[in-house]
Protein backbone atom coordinates (compact mmCIF):
# COMPACT_ATOMS: atom_id res chain seq x y z
CA UNK A 1 0.00 0.00 0.00
CA UNK A 2 1.40 2.80 -1.02
CA UNK A 3 2.37 5.92 1.21
CA UNK A 4 4.01 8.90 0.53
CA UNK A 5 6.53 9.42 2.74
CA UNK A 6 7.58 12.83 2.44
CA UNK A 7 4.44 14.25 2.49
CA UNK A 8 4.44 16.58 6.13
CA UNK A 9 1.23 18.55 6.07
CA UNK A 10 -2.11 18.30 4.90
CA UNK A 11 -4.20 21.59 3.47
CA UNK A 12 -7.71 22.64 2.28
CA UNK A 13 -8.03 25.06 -0.74
CA UNK A 14 -11.04 26.79 -1.98
CA UNK A 15 -11.75 29.07 -4.94
CA UNK A 16 -15.07 30.69 -3.55
CA UNK A 17 -16.99 29.20 -5.93
CA UNK A 18 -20.25 27.57 -4.04
CA UNK A 19 -22.98 28.80 -6.36
CA UNK A 20 -24.17 31.78 -3.65
CA UNK A 21 -24.27 35.02 -3.65
CA UNK A 22 -21.17 37.17 -2.86
CA UNK A 23 -21.64 37.31 0.91
CA UNK A 24 -22.92 33.29 1.46
CA UNK A 25 -19.94 32.59 -0.85
CA UNK A 26 -17.55 34.16 1.45
CA UNK A 27 -19.67 32.80 4.79
CA UNK A 28 -19.68 29.37 2.98
CA UNK A 29 -15.89 29.54 2.30
CA UNK A 30 -15.01 30.62 6.22
CA UNK A 31 -16.99 27.63 7.55
CA UNK A 32 -15.13 25.88 5.48
CA UNK A 33 -12.02 26.71 6.90
CA UNK A 34 -12.89 26.70 10.56
CA UNK A 35 -14.11 22.63 9.85
CA UNK A 36 -10.47 22.31 8.23
CA UNK A 37 -9.27 23.12 11.59
CA UNK A 38 -10.89 20.87 13.44
CA UNK A 39 -10.60 18.38 11.09
CA UNK A 40 -6.63 18.84 12.18
CA UNK A 41 -5.63 20.24 8.77
CA UNK A 42 -2.76 22.16 8.45
CA UNK A 43 -3.55 25.09 6.34
CA UNK A 44 -6.09 26.58 4.08
CA UNK A 45 -5.72 28.49 0.93
CA UNK A 46 -7.44 30.64 -0.98
CA UNK A 47 -7.32 32.38 -4.42
CA UNK A 48 -7.35 35.42 -5.68
CA UNK A 49 -8.82 36.68 -9.16
CA UNK A 50 -10.27 39.72 -10.26
CA UNK A 51 -13.75 40.45 -12.11
CA UNK A 52 -14.87 36.90 -12.64
CA UNK A 53 -16.87 35.34 -10.69
CA UNK A 54 -17.00 31.79 -12.34
CA UNK A 55 -13.13 31.38 -11.71
CA UNK A 56 -12.62 32.47 -8.14
CA UNK A 57 -14.75 35.48 -6.94
CA UNK A 58 -12.41 37.02 -4.76
CA UNK A 59 -10.55 39.85 -5.69
CA UNK A 60 -9.97 40.90 -1.52
CA UNK A 61 -7.58 37.65 -0.21
CA UNK A 62 -5.72 39.64 2.70
CA UNK A 63 -9.16 41.02 3.32
CA UNK A 64 -11.20 37.79 3.69
CA UNK A 65 -8.16 36.02 5.32
CA UNK A 66 -8.32 38.68 8.07
CA UNK A 67 -11.91 37.60 8.51
CA UNK A 68 -10.72 33.68 8.64
CA UNK A 69 -7.98 34.35 11.02
CA UNK A 70 -10.49 35.79 13.54
CA UNK A 71 -11.94 32.90 13.75
CA UNK A 72 -9.54 30.20 13.81
CA UNK A 73 -6.21 29.97 16.04
CA UNK A 74 -3.94 27.10 14.86
CA UNK A 75 -4.43 26.41 10.93
CA UNK A 76 -2.00 28.16 8.87
CA UNK A 77 -3.57 30.63 5.82
CA UNK A 78 -2.50 31.24 2.97
CA UNK A 79 -3.02 32.90 -0.59
CA UNK A 80 -2.62 30.32 -3.82
CA UNK A 81 -2.49 33.18 -5.04
CA UNK A 82 -2.04 36.60 -5.03
CA UNK A 83 -2.10 37.77 -8.86
CA UNK A 84 1.66 39.57 -8.23
CA UNK A 85 1.50 41.61 -11.43
CA UNK A 86 -2.14 43.38 -11.13
CA UNK A 87 -0.94 44.55 -7.31
CA UNK A 88 0.87 47.23 -5.97
CA UNK A 89 4.10 45.32 -4.58
CA UNK A 90 4.30 48.01 -1.07
CA UNK A 91 0.16 47.28 -0.53
CA UNK A 92 0.99 43.35 -0.76
CA UNK A 93 4.31 43.90 1.86
CA UNK A 94 1.97 46.45 3.90
CA UNK A 95 -0.94 44.07 4.08
CA UNK A 96 0.92 40.33 4.12
CA UNK A 97 2.55 42.04 6.97
CA UNK A 98 -0.34 43.35 8.86
CA UNK A 99 -2.05 39.99 8.39
CA UNK A 100 0.85 38.01 9.89
CA UNK A 101 0.93 39.81 13.29
CA UNK A 102 -2.93 39.83 13.37
CA UNK A 103 -3.27 36.31 12.67
CA UNK A 104 0.25 35.43 15.01
CA UNK A 105 2.71 34.76 12.50
CA UNK A 106 0.16 31.33 10.47
CA UNK A 107 0.27 33.55 7.50
CA UNK A 108 1.72 31.99 4.11
CA UNK A 109 2.36 34.10 0.94
CA UNK A 110 1.60 32.30 -2.39
CA UNK A 111 2.24 34.69 -5.53
CA UNK A 112 2.02 33.72 -9.34
CA UNK A 113 1.83 35.40 -12.54
CA UNK A 114 -1.81 34.42 -13.45
CA UNK A 115 -4.76 36.30 -14.22
CA UNK A 116 -6.95 36.66 -17.40
CA UNK A 117 -5.49 39.16 -19.86
CA UNK A 118 -8.55 41.20 -19.65
CA UNK A 119 -8.32 41.99 -16.20
CA UNK A 120 -4.67 42.53 -16.83
CA UNK A 121 -6.62 45.26 -19.36
CA UNK A 122 -8.19 46.69 -16.72
CA UNK A 123 -5.82 47.10 -14.67
CA UNK A 124 -4.27 49.12 -17.25
CA UNK A 125 -1.25 47.06 -17.92
CA UNK A 126 -0.52 44.83 -20.64
CA UNK A 127 -0.40 40.38 -20.03
CA UNK A 128 2.22 40.00 -22.25
CA UNK A 129 4.74 41.81 -19.39
CA UNK A 130 3.45 39.54 -16.72
CA UNK A 131 6.26 37.95 -16.04
CA UNK A 132 8.47 41.25 -15.72
CA UNK A 133 6.27 42.64 -13.94
CA UNK A 134 5.88 39.69 -11.65
CA UNK A 135 9.95 39.30 -11.34
CA UNK A 136 9.75 43.40 -10.53
CA UNK A 137 7.33 43.28 -8.02
CA UNK A 138 8.33 40.34 -5.77
CA UNK A 139 11.89 42.41 -5.70
CA UNK A 140 9.95 45.37 -4.05
CA UNK A 141 8.17 42.70 -1.81
CA UNK A 142 11.21 41.05 -0.30
CA UNK A 143 12.73 44.50 -0.11
CA UNK A 144 9.82 45.56 1.81
CA UNK A 145 9.04 42.78 4.26
CA UNK A 146 13.38 42.61 4.85
CA UNK A 147 12.91 46.60 6.09
CA UNK A 148 15.03 47.75 3.41
CA UNK A 149 14.75 51.20 2.02
CA UNK A 150 12.52 51.15 -0.57
CA UNK A 151 12.56 54.35 -3.44
CA UNK A 152 12.35 57.72 -1.52
CA UNK A 153 14.12 56.07 1.70
CA UNK A 154 10.76 54.81 3.53
CA UNK A 155 10.39 51.46 5.26
CA UNK A 156 8.10 49.28 5.90
CA UNK A 157 5.95 49.47 9.22
CA UNK A 158 5.16 46.75 10.68
CA UNK A 159 8.16 44.62 9.30
CA UNK A 160 7.79 41.31 9.10
CA UNK A 161 11.44 40.26 7.38
CA UNK A 162 10.54 36.58 8.85
CA UNK A 163 8.14 36.59 6.06
CA UNK A 164 10.35 36.05 3.09
CA UNK A 165 11.09 32.41 3.87
CA UNK A 166 7.15 32.04 3.46
CA UNK A 167 7.31 32.93 0.02
CA UNK A 168 5.45 30.53 -2.20
CA UNK A 169 5.43 30.49 -6.23
CA UNK A 170 2.87 28.98 -8.38
CA UNK A 171 3.99 28.05 -11.63
CA UNK A 172 3.27 26.14 -15.22
CA UNK A 173 6.63 25.94 -16.55
CA UNK A 174 9.75 24.06 -15.86
CA UNK A 175 11.40 27.84 -15.74
CA UNK A 176 9.19 28.50 -12.94
CA UNK A 177 9.91 26.26 -10.88
CA UNK A 178 14.03 26.88 -11.40
CA UNK A 179 13.03 30.43 -10.39
CA UNK A 180 11.40 29.50 -7.11
CA UNK A 181 14.20 27.24 -6.56
CA UNK A 182 16.76 29.69 -7.08
CA UNK A 183 14.57 31.97 -4.52
CA UNK A 184 14.56 29.56 -2.30
CA UNK A 185 10.78 29.82 -2.02
CA UNK A 186 8.21 27.05 -1.72
CA UNK A 187 6.78 25.46 -4.66
CA UNK A 188 2.89 25.89 -5.57
CA UNK A 189 1.90 22.84 -8.32
CA UNK A 190 -1.30 22.97 -9.80
CA UNK A 191 -4.61 20.97 -9.72
CA UNK A 192 -4.69 20.23 -13.24
CA UNK A 193 -2.24 22.01 -16.24
CA UNK A 194 -3.71 22.04 -20.50
CA UNK A 195 -2.01 19.49 -22.32
CA UNK A 196 0.42 20.14 -24.83
CA UNK A 197 -0.85 19.14 -28.55
CA UNK A 198 2.28 16.87 -28.49
CA UNK A 199 1.24 15.33 -25.50
CA UNK A 200 -2.52 15.18 -25.26
CA UNK A 201 -2.82 12.57 -23.01
CA UNK A 202 0.37 13.42 -21.16
CA UNK A 203 -0.51 12.50 -16.70
CA UNK A 204 -0.08 15.49 -14.37
CA UNK A 205 3.02 13.66 -13.06
CA UNK A 206 4.76 13.85 -16.84
CA UNK A 207 4.26 17.77 -16.79
CA UNK A 208 4.97 18.11 -13.15
CA UNK A 209 7.71 16.11 -12.20
CA UNK A 210 10.22 18.20 -14.49
CA UNK A 211 9.22 21.10 -12.87
CA UNK A 212 9.91 19.79 -9.05
CA UNK A 213 13.24 18.51 -10.79
CA UNK A 214 14.02 21.94 -12.02
CA UNK A 215 13.36 23.30 -8.46
CA UNK A 216 15.27 20.96 -6.72
CA UNK A 217 18.07 21.54 -8.98
CA UNK A 218 17.87 24.98 -7.98
CA UNK A 219 17.27 25.38 -4.70
CA UNK A 220 20.36 26.74 -2.67
CA UNK A 221 22.56 24.00 -0.28
CA UNK A 222 20.64 23.41 2.91
CA UNK A 223 17.12 25.07 1.80
CA UNK A 224 14.81 22.88 2.62
CA UNK A 225 12.22 22.22 -0.35
CA UNK A 226 8.48 23.24 0.18
CA UNK A 227 6.92 21.76 -2.70
CA UNK A 228 3.07 21.83 -2.88
CA UNK A 229 0.45 20.04 -4.96
CA UNK A 230 -2.66 20.70 -4.92
CA UNK A 231 -5.46 18.15 -5.95
CA UNK A 232 -8.75 18.45 -6.94
CA UNK A 233 -10.42 16.12 -4.74
CA UNK A 234 -13.88 15.35 -3.66
CA UNK A 235 -15.31 12.43 -0.96
CA UNK A 236 -18.47 11.41 -0.15
CA UNK A 237 -19.58 8.71 2.40
CA UNK A 238 -21.33 6.55 -0.78
CA UNK A 239 -20.18 6.77 -4.12
CA UNK A 240 -22.85 6.81 -6.21
CA UNK A 241 -24.13 10.13 -4.53
CA UNK A 242 -20.35 11.41 -5.14
CA UNK A 243 -20.37 10.63 -8.78
CA UNK A 244 -24.08 12.11 -9.18
CA UNK A 245 -22.71 15.06 -7.44
CA UNK A 246 -19.50 15.04 -10.01
CA UNK A 247 -21.38 14.58 -12.80
CA UNK A 248 -23.70 18.00 -11.73
CA UNK A 249 -20.14 19.85 -11.17
CA UNK A 250 -17.60 19.05 -14.07
CA UNK A 251 -20.75 19.36 -16.83
CA UNK A 252 -21.18 23.25 -15.70
CA UNK A 253 -17.60 23.39 -15.27
CA UNK A 254 -17.28 22.66 -18.72
CA UNK A 255 -17.28 26.11 -20.74
CA UNK A 256 -14.89 27.49 -18.59
CA UNK A 257 -12.68 24.17 -18.59
CA UNK A 258 -12.60 24.53 -22.28
CA UNK A 259 -12.25 28.46 -22.24
CA UNK A 260 -8.48 27.94 -19.96
CA UNK A 261 -6.99 25.66 -22.86
CA UNK A 262 -8.21 22.30 -22.22
CA UNK A 263 -8.54 20.15 -24.85
CA UNK A 264 -12.21 18.78 -24.89
CA UNK A 265 -13.51 15.63 -23.03
CA UNK A 266 -15.57 12.66 -24.00
CA UNK A 267 -19.18 12.77 -23.42
CA UNK A 268 -18.75 9.87 -20.43
CA UNK A 269 -18.57 10.90 -16.45
CA UNK A 270 -15.46 8.69 -16.31
CA UNK A 271 -13.69 10.61 -19.49
CA UNK A 272 -14.57 13.99 -17.63
CA UNK A 273 -13.71 12.75 -14.14
CA UNK A 274 -10.03 12.19 -16.01
CA UNK A 275 -10.01 15.02 -18.36
CA UNK A 276 -10.53 17.25 -15.35
CA UNK A 277 -7.87 15.61 -12.97
CA UNK A 278 -10.67 14.98 -10.79
CA UNK A 279 -10.06 12.21 -7.76
CA UNK A 280 -13.82 11.52 -6.49
CA UNK A 281 -16.14 9.07 -4.86
CA UNK A 282 -16.05 7.45 -1.72
CA UNK A 283 -12.53 7.17 0.24
CA UNK A 284 -11.63 4.04 -0.96
CA UNK A 285 -11.74 5.11 -4.47
CA UNK A 286 -10.17 8.26 -3.63
CA UNK A 287 -7.14 6.88 -1.60
CA UNK A 288 -6.29 4.47 -4.55
CA UNK A 289 -6.72 7.13 -7.41
CA UNK A 290 -4.28 9.77 -5.38
CA UNK A 291 -1.98 6.90 -5.01
CA UNK A 292 -1.58 6.72 -9.04
CA UNK A 293 -0.65 10.47 -9.18
CA UNK A 294 3.35 9.94 -8.98
CA UNK A 295 4.05 13.77 -8.35
CA UNK A 296 2.42 12.97 -4.56
CA UNK A 297 5.67 10.80 -4.44
CA UNK A 298 8.20 14.56 -3.71
CA UNK A 299 5.19 16.67 -2.70
CA UNK A 300 5.25 17.85 1.42
CA UNK A 301 2.36 19.55 1.31
CA UNK A 302 -1.13 18.31 -0.22
CA UNK A 303 -3.86 20.69 -0.77
CA UNK A 304 -6.94 19.50 -1.79
CA UNK A 305 -9.69 21.64 -3.24
CA UNK A 306 -13.76 20.27 -4.39
CA UNK A 307 -12.96 22.31 -7.75
CA UNK A 308 -14.19 21.68 -10.12
CA UNK A 309 -17.43 19.33 -8.86
CA UNK A 310 -18.23 22.27 -6.33
CA UNK A 311 -20.67 20.30 -4.46
CA UNK A 312 -23.16 22.06 -2.54
CA UNK A 313 -22.00 23.13 0.99
CA UNK A 314 -22.96 20.75 3.51
CA UNK A 315 -20.97 17.62 1.34
CA UNK A 316 -17.83 19.77 1.04
CA UNK A 317 -18.12 20.15 4.69
CA UNK A 318 -18.27 16.24 4.67
CA UNK A 319 -15.49 15.77 2.33
CA UNK A 320 -13.01 17.77 4.42
CA UNK A 321 -13.91 15.38 7.39
CA UNK A 322 -13.35 12.26 4.85
CA UNK A 323 -10.37 13.05 3.98
CA UNK A 324 -9.22 13.75 7.18
CA UNK A 325 -10.46 11.01 8.77
CA UNK A 326 -9.84 8.51 6.22
CA UNK A 327 -8.03 9.60 2.77
CA UNK A 328 -5.26 10.97 4.23
CA UNK A 329 -3.96 9.15 6.74
CA UNK A 330 -3.93 6.13 4.45
CA UNK A 331 -1.42 8.48 2.03
CA UNK A 332 0.94 9.33 4.93
CA UNK A 333 -0.41 12.30 6.96
CA UNK A 334 -0.28 12.65 10.47
CA UNK A 335 -2.99 15.24 12.24
CA UNK A 336 -1.11 17.66 14.23
CA UNK A 337 -2.35 17.37 17.90
CA UNK A 338 -5.15 20.05 18.57
CA UNK A 339 -4.20 23.95 19.41
CA UNK A 340 -0.97 22.84 17.89
CA UNK A 341 0.59 25.38 15.29
CA UNK A 342 2.90 24.58 12.73
CA UNK A 343 6.23 26.39 12.18
CA UNK A 344 6.19 28.29 8.23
Amino acid sequence: MKRFANLKRLGFFTRLLDEAPPAERYRFAAEQIVRAEKAGLDSAWIAQHHFHEREGGLPSPFAFLGYVAAQTSRIRLGTGIVTLPLESAVRVAEDAAVLDLLCNGRFELGVGTGGNPSAFAAFGLDSAQRNEIFARNLDVVRTALAGKPLDGGDTLYPQRPELDKRIWQATFSVAGGARAGKAGDGLLLSRTQPRTKEAPRATLAEIQNPIIDAYLDALPPGREPRIMASRSVFVADDRTEAMRLADIGLRRALPQFLKGGHAKPGETLGEMITAFDTHVGAADDVIASLRTDATLERVTDLVFQAHSVDAPHPYILRSIELVADKVAPALGWTRTAPGVALAG
